[in-house]
């Protein structure tokens, strides 16, 4: 047998073997599932990749007329602040002894807040009573002197009247001299009473300066002083204190914000508001303009409005962030037609494309461009004159440079990009 025979021989399929077949046969069938299985997730994954997840907002359209409870004219965002407000400081300088008051304490107008060393006051105090008490003794014996001469002068002209010879004419006149002299001390001695009283006062009054009171009713804010610091009038530099603590008036609280300009027409006083807090977002409270500030601030171009707060809350605390709806009065009835709604978006919805303003609608999970004409920003609203009729969904963030058609999901929104 040749070496070629031989190695023909090697090609025979041996057919007392079928469990090796059937396991290769496994194995491809297993390899193409795999390979199947792989391609979906990368198709998968390819297509996923070609949808942006994006923020959106629905436009909803608020009638111009003003419903019942909530149609907003204009929204603006602020602070809360205190109308009776003041960080409380010594009359004089001095050192700080005593402070009876923390953050969050209640103290009623007059109270002792804080003292200040006040020895040396106190001895001034001491001092100028002393100097008192003298002038006051030295005014009773000029008095009883004054007295005294006063009727030694009556009796010695009775003498002279009834008996000219015993009591001459030099004898009256020098009892009458020195009356006159004890009248005079007597008066000297009325007026250092009142120059000692009135040391004393100013002494008092200095004492009373080492005292630091509240001037009103209402709640400590800030300590901005310890114990043993030097504290004066106004701010000297160095380890000087200007203010002990700062106070407020919580029951005068309210909301100072600035409205644009461009819509402060829509503002009157006394109209009606709806307050939210940054803290409590989902809380209202309600509110009405107290007053529109006379003048702008031409840099901003805005105008300041004061809103005072009607529900008292515990919550609602001096120099939170808060966000005012001035809602639109009830309107009268009449025959007339109704105002047009007024539609609002959120300023990132609102795009400058190269000069026209456009807005992104998302319609069946594509992009689509529609040009608007957009009011100026207020509290971080448009608002859209034209373009817009409601219930539209609006791109607010997700994608930088947004494109015709582009295929996009809203978050939250499952299904959208179908």
């Amino acid at each position: 047998m040749t070496q070629s025979e031989h190695d023909l021989s090697k090609l025979h399929i041996d057919r007392d073997a079928p469990p090796a077949v059937r396991r290769a046969f496994g194995r491809t069938v297993a390899i193409a599932a795999v390979s199947l299985g792989l391609l979906a997730v990368a198709l998968w994954i390819i297509r996923a990749r070609g949808v942006v997840e994006v923020e959106v907002a629905v436009v909803e359209a608020q009638g111009g007329g003003g419903v019942a409870g909530g149609a907003t004219a204009v929204t603006a965002n602020g602070y809360v602040v205190a109308r009776t407000r003041a960080s409380v400081s010594s009359k004089v300088p001095g050192r700080l002894a005593f402070l009876g008051v923390s953050e969050g304490s209640f103290v009623r107008r007059g109270d002792v807040i804080a003292r200040l060393e006040n020895a040396d006051y106190q001895a001034q105090v001491t001092q100028a009573e002393a100097s008192l008490a003298l002038a006051e003794a030295q005014r009773i014996e000029a008095d009883a002197d004054r007295d005294q001469l006063q009727r030694e002068v009556e009796r010695l002209r009775d003498i002279r009247a009834t008996k000219a010879e015993l009591v001459s004419e030099q004898e009256l006149d020098a009892s009458a001299s020195a009356a006159a002299q004890a009248a005079a001390r007597a008066q000297a001695a009325g007026a250092r009473i009142d120059a000692a009283a009135a040391g004393l006062r100013f002494a008092r009054a200095s004492f009373d300066n080492t005292l630091i009171r509240a001037p009103f009713t209402g709640t400590v804010l800030r300590k901005e002083a310890e114990v043993g610091e030097v504290v004066a009038p106004s701010v000297g530099g160095g380890l000087t204190r200007g203010a002990v603590v700062t106070m407020a008036d919580l029951t005068t609280l309210e909301v100072e914000v600035d409205v644009n300009e461009a819509y402060i027409a829509r503002v009157r006083s006394k109209q009606p508001a709806r307050i939210t807090l940054d803290a409590y977002p989902d809380t209202a409270f309600r509110g009405d303009v107290r007053q529109v500030v006379p003048t702008a601030d031409r840099q901003r171009a805005t105008v300041q409005v004061k809103v005072s707060i009607l529900d008292r809350d515990p919550r609602i605390l001096p120099e939170m962030g808060a966000r005012v709806d001035f809602v639109e009065p009830e309107p009268a009835a009449a025959s007339g037609p109704a105002a047009a709604p007024r539609i609002r978006v959120p300023a990132a919805a609102v795009r400058d494309a190269g000069g026209p303003t456009v807005v992104w609608l998302v319609r069946d999970g594509h992009l689509e461009q529609r040009p608007v004409q957009a009011g100026p920003v207020s509290a971080g609203f448009r608002e859209i004159r034209s373009g817009l009729s409601g219930g539209e969904m609006l791109l607010v963030g997700g994608v930088e440079t947004p494109q015709q058609g582009m295929r996009v999901k809203p978050a939250g929104v499952p299904g959208a990009e179908r």
